[in-house]
């Protein structure tokens, strides 16, 4: 991580809350590290202005400010970036209210969140768009939607209820993006449905993250969606054919092209530790740690419902009732990130990555989002040395 002093005569630094017309806040943070995924700077500081990280350096010496944070043998990482999480704290993001899943998931470091909806028929789908909405308006931590279904095979459907599966008519297409226009951030599409391809050139044309999964497809159809303008793979290896030495398929077709970053659910169920250091040898610098969270994240085992499904969950590991379909997960990011370093032997820079700046950069947010640097938006998160989350920022705001 490269570190960026003030200049001489600057340590009076002040902003503006440009809402308001008020002189903002200063806060200075101090760590024992900073951690990006440009790399580790030690007994550094950052100065926040408002929502903004202003400044960052290391050494003793730094600016003044409103307040002074030690963390002492803490580590500073970005606030983390969800790109999938169904819910948490016994609730789902389709329910009316999901205040306390969001609560829950920025208690363990996630700042910034995509909000994910399983497959339901439009009309609910179309609700739900404009209940996050609403959200929206006053919680700029959450970043959009994003339509898990209804555009998925039913050969490889997982926890979505195969009856509210349709192909993506450009009717239905219109349908969501009209009801969505503002908050749709992200779609899931199995490239071999009738119309895919166009659906997939459609929805990125309106500004929309696509993403290949839950799928049956092939390498050549998978290809053909990321040729289109699909940048994602949803949850890789799970819900799609796996790779095989002559049948590559989605996970094959992803691999090879550097404009796809690659969703991992890393909580020890979806996917075998070696499995997960495979995909980061392979795809190093565009595998994004998710969670698929759902409502039982942060909350008891039990039962749950998943959209219109039954969910039991024992042990933390969620299944469709009756079944061994595995309903989303039960993790939260700081774990991933625990598990990233401890069952994968990334680096924690290389962790802190695939949390932060990988998962922002599939959303086009570019360095305003994920990293530690001035102009960055002030999400930030304190670790302690055993990467147990201490304290939290989300756009300057104290979240923990």
């Amino acid at each position: 991580m490269s570190t960026t002093s003030l200049p001489a005569g600057a340590d009076d630094v002040t902003g503006t809350d440009s809402g308001n017309g008020r002189e903002a806040r200063t806060t200075l943070v101090r760590a024992a590290h900073l951690v990006d995924v440009t790399g580790s700077v030690d007994d550094g500081w950052v100065l926040v202005v408002g929502d903004t990280i202003a400044a960052v350096g290391a050494g003793r010496e730094a600016p003044a400010a409103d307040e002074v944070v030690d963390l002492g043998d803490a580590s500073l990482v970005p606030g983390f970036v969800d790109l999938h999480g169904h819910g948490g704290a016994t609730e789902a993001y389709e329910d009316e209210s999901f205040a306390g899943s969001l609560a829950v998931h920025r208690a363990h470091g996630t700042t910034r969140s995509v909000l994910s909806l399983v497959a339901n028929p439009v009309p609910a789908l179309v609700a739900s768009l404009a209940r996050v909405r609403g959200v929206m308006r006053t919680d700029p931590l959450v970043l959009g939607v994003h339509l898990e279904g209804p555009f998925l095979s039913p050969h490889n459907k997982g926890a979505h209820n195969e009856d509210f599966l349709v192909p993506p008519t450009p009717a239905a297409v219109d349908a969501l993006l009209e009801a969505g226009e503002g908050v749709l951030r992200q779609v899931t599409i199995a490239p071999e449905l009738p119309g895919a391809v166009d659906a997939v050139r459609r929805f990125v044309a309106a500004g929309v993250t696509v993403a290949v999964g839950h799928t049956v497809g092939t390498h050549e159809q998978a290809r053909a969606a990321f040729d289109a303008g699909a940048t994602l793979l949803t949850h890789a290896f799970n819900a799609m054919p796996g790779l095989h030495h002559r049948r590559p398929g989605p996970i094959g077709a992803a691999v090879e092209d550097d404009r796809v970053t690659l969703e991992l659910i890393l909580d020890g169920v979806h996917v075998h530790p070696a499995a997960a250091r495979a995909l980061f040898g392979a795809a190093p610098g565009r595998v994004a740690l998710i969670t698929d969270a759902m409502g039982a994240a942060g909350a008891a085992d039990g039962d749950y419902r998943l959209g219109s499904l039954a969910v039991t969950v024992s042990d933390g590991i969620a299944l469709v009732a009756g079944t061994d379909t595995i309903a989303g997960s039960t993790l939260t990011q700081d774990v991933a990130l625990r598990n990233a370093v401890t069952l994968t032997g990334r680096s924690l820079p290389q962790a802190v990555a695939s949390l932060t700046s990988i998962p922002a950069a599939a959303l086009g947010l570019g360095d305003r989002v994920g990293r530690i640097a001035p102009g960055a938006v002030a999400d930030l998160v304190a670790v302690s040395p055993e990467l147990e989350v201490q304290r939290v920022w989300g756009g300057g705001r104290r979240l923990r």
